[in-house]
């Protein structure tokens, strides 16, 4: 067995990740390694790379390019034209990132899961009553995006954003052993709010981007901020920016989550369940 596997098997038993990836000082840690990742000196980036590799899952054949920068630079990384297409067809809502799905389905009247025994309300997530009970008995998906995966993120649909709501939040992690672990966690962790009505039919759907340990910071195209743990801007942001179906809207400066909510009359997709792996612009839900 390999040194790396060896410390990769390590660090799978359930109590010393949880314990490695959040008893640590994560606000801290997750500033440092937004500084650490943009440095461009090449020995630092080859090794930050080549380590990174050791410990995931990652494959760049599909990158635009194939020299970064930086560690950073690599994690932002674009696609080549055309490796994920979207599907044409008008009544698929697609899925906004690439990802893990997890927790899934039907909101019980407000209420959903974030893991098995861990339920929260929409209302702990967003703060705001009136748009909670607009989702009541509506249908969700959570994304999961690996440290590996492409981490940029795009409109589910053909859509008006109008407005974003900003949290400041931790920077707790957002894995399975985290989530089976801490109560509310997406509703405790930076987040974004970004609200698009659809232009097809007028219906409202939430893309909720959420910060993780070593992750925190969300870059949207529209907004001339970026939304990180030292923003202390306005909490709502208003704006005007139009998206076809499948463009691009912005990136987590790493990677984490982003939760989808869609009204009643929206369905999950038949393709989609639990741990299904899922791509930029592959269905995710179906349209009333």
């Amino acid at each position: 067995m390999t040194f790396s596997a060896a410390l990769l098997r390590i660090f799978q038993y359930e109590n010393i990740n949880f314990l490695l990836t959040n008893r640590i000082p994560r606000q801290l840690l997750t500033r440092f390694m937004g500084w650490f990742s943009k440095i461009e000196q090449p020995l630092v980036r080859e090794i930050s790379i080549a380590t990174w590799r050791m410990f995931a899952d990652l494959h760049l054949a599909e990158a635009k390019k194939q020299r970064f920068s930086s560690l950073h630079d690599c994690f932002i990384r674009e696609l080549k034209p055309g490796v994920r297409p979207v599907d044409p067809d008008p009544t698929v809502l697609t899925s906004p990132c690439d990802a893990i799905v997890g927790a899934c389905g039907r909101l019980d009247g407000v209420e959903l899961l974030q893991a098995k025994g861990f339920p929260y309300t929409l209302y702990d997530l967003i703060g705001d009553y009136e748009l909670t009970r607009a989702y009541r008995n509506g249908t969700y998906a959570t994304l999961r995006i690996t440290s590996s995966m492409y981490h940029r993120f795009h409109a589910p649909h053909d859509c008006r954003v109008q407005q974003v709501t900003y949290f400041s939040g931790d920077t707790w992690n957002v894995n399975p052993i985290a989530l089976r672990r801490v109560r509310q966690l997406f509703c405790k962790n930076e987040r974004a709010l970004i609200r698009t009505r659809l232009e097809s039919g007028g219906q409202e759907v939430l893309l909720v981007p959420v910060a993780a340990v070593l992750v925190a910071s969300i870059r949207l195209h529209f907004l001339n901020v970026l939304l990180h743990l030292r923003y202390r801007g306005p909490n709502v942001i208003p704006c005007d920016a139009r998206f076809a179906k499948g463009e691009e809207m912005g990136w987590f400066q790493h990677g984490s989550t982003i939760l989808v909510f869609a009204p009643r009359g929206f369905a999950l997709h038949e393709r989609i369940r639990e741990g299904t792996r899922v791509r930029v612009g592959e269905a995710l839900m179906r349209l009333p």
